[in-house]
C-alpha cells in the first residue's frame, strides 16, 4: 500500500460515499441523523440535538468509525442454516472482520457442552435455561462483565440484579484500557474522569496528547485540534510512532482543511515505549530548574509537592533521558510550552495506561499539570480519550467490584435487602479464577472479552473451564468461539438506535445524552438488553423484594439512578424534558477538589525498570473499533493487512530484515510466525502490532494498583 502523506480528507469522503451505497444513501441518513449517541467513542455526538451534532451543536459531526459501526449493525441477519453449515471448527477460524461481516444475530443460540454445532433455540427456553443455571449456582462463583456500549439503565439493572442475586463480581472493559487513569485521578485530584467540558478545547492554547492516536480513533477529535492550530495554539503529540494524521489532517467539515490541510503538530517527541515517566518527572525537573513552578499554587491548592519536587530535583538527566529516550533538550522546549500557556489540556489514552506502571504515569502528569497550575481552571485540565460510547456512564453506573459507601447503602434503601460484603474481582481477577475452575458462570453484556485479555491461549483455556457462558450479543465475533463455556448460549439484542424506549449514555466529557430508539434493522427474537435483564432477574428472584417487571419502565429505572448516583438528579427527568446535562462535580473551572481540606494531592513516581531489547506495543488500525476490525488494512499506516509488524529503519538494518519480509515474532507468552515486516516512522526500539491478533505474545503483567495488564512496553524477539 502507498503511505498517505495525512489523515482524513477525500479518502473519507469516498469512504463515506461508499457506505451509502452498501446500506442505501436514504437509510443511512435517517439512522445517522436520529437522535441518539454515536455507537462508537465516548467524544460525544448525537443524542438530542440531533445525530451528526457535538456536544456544542456543532453540525456536521461524523466519522468513519460512526459510519462503520452503523453500517454494521443495518445488515442483515445470519440465516439459521448458518450454523448447520459451519460447525465450531470452521468458527474457530474466523477472523474479527470475518465474524463481524456474518450478519446481525436474530435468535438465541446454544452450544451444549462437547456439541459441535449451535443451535437456535426460542428467547423463552433461552432465559429459562440461564435462570436454572444460575438459580442452583453459588453466586460467589459467577461472574458478570459489561462492555460500554450498553446504556445507563441496562448497567444498572446489570449490576443491581448481580447484588440482588448475591455477588460484587462484577466488572467492565475499562480495567483493560482506562482504569490506570480513573486511579490515577482520583488519587490526585478526587475524581476519575475529565476534569475539563467540551467547550474547553475551544478555549485552550495548547493541547498536549500524550499516548494517544485520534486521527484513527477519535477522528472528530481531530476536528478540536485543528480549529485550535487554526487560532494559532499549539498542539504537542507524545508518541513513539509518527503518525502521520497527528502531523497533517484534512477535517473533511472545514473546506479550507479539506483542501489544503492542517498542519496538527507543533512539536513531535517520540519517545520509548514506557518511557513516559521519565520523560513527565523530566519536564518537571525543567520546570524547577527555570524556576517555572507555580509555587504559590501547589502551596494554596496541594498537598505533597514539597516531596515530589524534591524527588524530581534529586532525577539525573543520564537517568531521565534514558528511561524516557527523550533528550534534554526536547524535555525543555516541551516544559517551557506548558509553562507559557494560558490554558492547557493533557489528553492521553491507551498509550499512558498499558504498561506496568500505568497508573505512576498518571499520577506524574498530573504532577506537571499541577506544577503550572493547569488543573482548575477554564480551559485547562486533564482528559483521558475514553473508548466505547458509554464506558464511562458503565462505571459509573457501578458496573464494579467495589461500590462507594453511599452507593451502597442507597442501594440497600431501593432493593430492602443488605448488599454483598464479598470482595469482588476485577477482570482480570475474574480470568485467573477460571482458569482455576472456580467460576461457573460468566454472563456477560456484550463485547468480546475473550479478544481483549492478553495472553490468548490462558484467556481460552480460562473461558472455556467455565460450566456456562452468556453472550448478549449484536453481532458474532471470536469471542464466542474462544472464549466459549462448557455451555454456551448467544442472547440477541438490539442496538441503542433500535430498542423501543429512550435511553442515555455519558460522553468522556461527563455528559450525559439521551438516545430516543428506533425500530430493528432486521426481524427476529432481538430484544433490548435491559429488558433481558429484568425478564432474567423475575426468573431468578422472583418479584420480592422487587417486581423486576416495574424496571422495565426505563423512566423508573432513571428514577433510581438518581437516588442512588451522587451527581446525577437531572437524569430523573430528562425523559419528559430532553434536557441533557454535564455530571455535578467533575469538571473543575476552580481549583477545589473532593479530596481532604479541597487539595489536590501529589505524589511520588519513581522510574520503572524495563528490559532491555525491543518492546512491543499494540495499536488499533484506522479501520478498526476496540476489538471489532470493519477493514483489514490499515490506511492511514499504509500498511497493508493485521499480520504485520511495524519497526524502524535502524532495527530493521540491525537485525538484517527487509520491508515485506516474513519473520516470526516471539513474546513472552507465546510466537506468531508469518509476519510481514514494514519499516515505518517509529521509535528506534520499539516494534507494533495489532491488537487484539497481537494478544497471544504478551504475557499478562498487570499494574498492581490499577489490575490493568501491560499490552505495552512488552518484550518480543524477532526471529528470521
Amino acid at each position: 500500500m502507498v503511505r498517505p502523506r495525512a489523515g482524513g480528507g477525500w479518502p473519507a469522503i469516498l469512504y463515506t460515499f461508499n457506505k451509502a451505497v452498501e446500506a442505501g444513501p436514504l437509510r443511512l441518513w435517517k439512522k445517522m441523523r436520529s437522535k441518539n449517541a454515536c455507537k462508537t467513542c465516548a467524544l460525544g455526538m448525537g443524542g438530542q440535538r440531533g445525530g451528526m451534532v457535538n456536544e456544542s451543536g456543532h453540525f456536521p459531526e461524523v466519522c468513519k468509525k460512526s459510519l462503520q459501526a452503523q453500517v454494521a449493525d443495518m445488515q442483515g441477519a445470519i440465516e439459521p442454516g448458518f450454523f448447520d453449515k459451519n460447525d465450531l471448527a470452521k468458527l474457530l477460524t474466523l477472523t474479527p472482520k470475518q465474524s463481524e461481516d456474518c450478519g446481525r444475530i436474530a435468535f438465541p443460540l446454544v452450544l451444549p457442552e462437547a456439541a459441535t454445532h449451535f443451535r437456535p433455540l426460542s428467547m423463552d427456553t433461552a432465559l429459562n435455561k440461564i435462570a436454572e443455571t444460575l438459580k442452583k449456582t453459588d453466586p460467589d462463583r459467577v461472574a458478570f462483565y459489561s462492555s460500554g456500549r450498553s446504556s445507563n439503565e441496562a448497567a444498572f439493572l446489570l449490576q443491581s440484579f448481580a447484588r440482588v442475586y448475591g455477588t460484587n463480581h462484577i466488572m467492565n472493559c475499562s480495567y483493560y484500557c482506562h482504569q490506570a487513569s480513573g486511579v490515577g485521578l482520583k488519587m490526585t485530584l478526587g475524581v476519575g474522569t475529565a476534569t475539563v467540558e467540551l467547550e474547553d478545547l475551544a478555549r485552550c492554547d495548547l493541547v498536549v496528547l500524550l499516548g494517544a492516536n485520534p486521527a484513527s480513533n477519535h477522528p472528530r477529535l481531530m476536528t478540536q485540534l485543528s480549529d485550535l492550530r487554526q487560532r494559532g495554539g499549539r498542539v504537542i503529540v507524545v508518541n513513539p510512532i509518527r503518525e502521520r494524521g497527528l502531523e497533517k489532517f484534512h477535517v473533511p467539515s472545514r473546506p479550507m482543511s479539506l483542501l489544503f490541510g492542517t498542519d496538527i503538530a507543533s512539536q513531535y517527541v517520540q519517545p520509548l515505549a514506557g518511557g513516559d515517566i521519565g520523560f513527565l518527572v523530566g519536564l518537571l525537573k525543567v520546570l524547577i530548574e527555570e524556576n517555572l513552578v507555580q509555587r504559590e499554587f501547589l502551596s494554596s491548592y496541594t498537598e505533597g509537592w514539597e516531596e515530589v519536587l524534591a524527588e524530581a530535583s534529586t532525577a539525573t538527566w543520564d537517568a531521565l533521558v534514558s528511561q524516557s529516550g527523550v533528550s534534554r533538550e526536547e524535555m525543555q522546549t516541551v516544559a517551557r510550552a506548558i509553562a507559557s500557556s494560558k490554558a492547557c489540556i493533557f489528553a492521553w489514552a491507551m498509550g499512558l495506561t498499558h504498561h506496568q506502571w500505568g497508573v505512576t504515569t498518571i499520577l506524574a502528569l498530573c504532577n506537571v499539570a499541577l506544577a503550572t497550575g493547569q488543573i482548575g481552571k477554564v480551559g485547562a485540565g486533564m482528559l483521558p480519550i475514553r473508548g466505547h460510547s458509554n464506558v464511562q456512564g458503565i462505571g459509573s453506573m457501578g458496573v464494579t467490584p467495589s461500590l462507594q459507601p453511599g452507593v451502597r447503602q442507597a442501594l440497600e434503601k431501593i432493593y430492602g435487602r443488605p448488599m454483598p460484603t464479598n470482595e469482588g474481582l476485577d477482570t482480570y481477577a475474574m480470568i485467573e479464577r477460571c482458569d482455576a475452575g472456580e467460576i461457573d458462570v460468566i454472563f456477560a453484556l456484550g463485547g468480546n472479552l475473550w479478544g481483549s485479555n492478553p495472553d490468548a491461549r490462558l484467556a481460552s483455556r480460562a473461558m472455556q473451564k467455565v460450566g456456562t457462558t452468556v453472550y448478549l450479543s449484536t453481532k458474532l465475533n471470536p469471542g464466542h468461539f474462544h472464549g466459549r463455556g462448557q455451555n454456551t448460549i448467544i442472547i440477541p439484542v438490539l442496538a441503542r438506535d433500535e430498542e423501543p424506549y429512550p435511553t442515555t449514555q455519558e460522553s468522556m466529557f461527563n455528559f450525559v445524552r439521551l438516545s430516543e430508539g428506533g425500530t430493528p434493522n432486521v426481524p427476529g427474537q432481538m430484544q433490548s438488553e435491559a429488558l433481558i435483564i429484568c425478564q432474567l432477574a423475575n426468573l431468578v428472584l422472583g418479584k420480592v423484594p422487587v417486581d423486576w417487571n416495574r424496571l422495565t419502565d426505563m423512566a423508573e429505572v432513571r428514577r433510581l439512578i438518581a437516588e442512588t448516583i451522587p451527581g446525577w438528579a437531572a437524569i430523573e427527568n430528562i425523559g419528559d424534558t430532553g434536557r441533557e446535562f454535564t455530571v455535578d462535580g467533575r469538571v473543575f473551572h476552580s481549583p477545589q477538589f473532593p479530596l481532604p481540606g479541597g487539595k489536590a494531592k501529589m505524589h511520588r513516581t519513581p522510574l520503572p525498570e524495563q528490559s532491555s531489547g525491543l518492546r512491543l506495543i499494540t495499536l488499533r488500525s484506522e479501520g478498526q473499533f476496540n476489538t471489532v476490525v470493519y477493514e483489514e488494512h490499515d490506511l492511514y499506516r499504509g500498511i497493508p493487512h493485521r499480520f504485520c509488524i511495524l519497526l524502524s529503519s535502524e532495527d530493521a538494518r540491525d537485525l538484517g530484515i527487509r520491508e515485506g519480509q516474513k519473520v516470526t515474532v516471539r513474546g513472552e507468552a507465546g510466537s506468531l510466525p508469518n509476519i510481514e515486516v514494514v519499516v515505518g516512522q517509529i521509535r528506534k526500539g520499539v516494534v507494533a502490532m495489532y491488537y487484539p491478533e497481537a494478544n497471544c505474545l504478551i504475557r499478562a503483567n498487570v499494574d498492581e494498583l490499577s489490575r490493568t495488564p501491560a499490552f505495552k512496553s512488552a518484550p518480543v524477539w524477532i526471529d528470521v
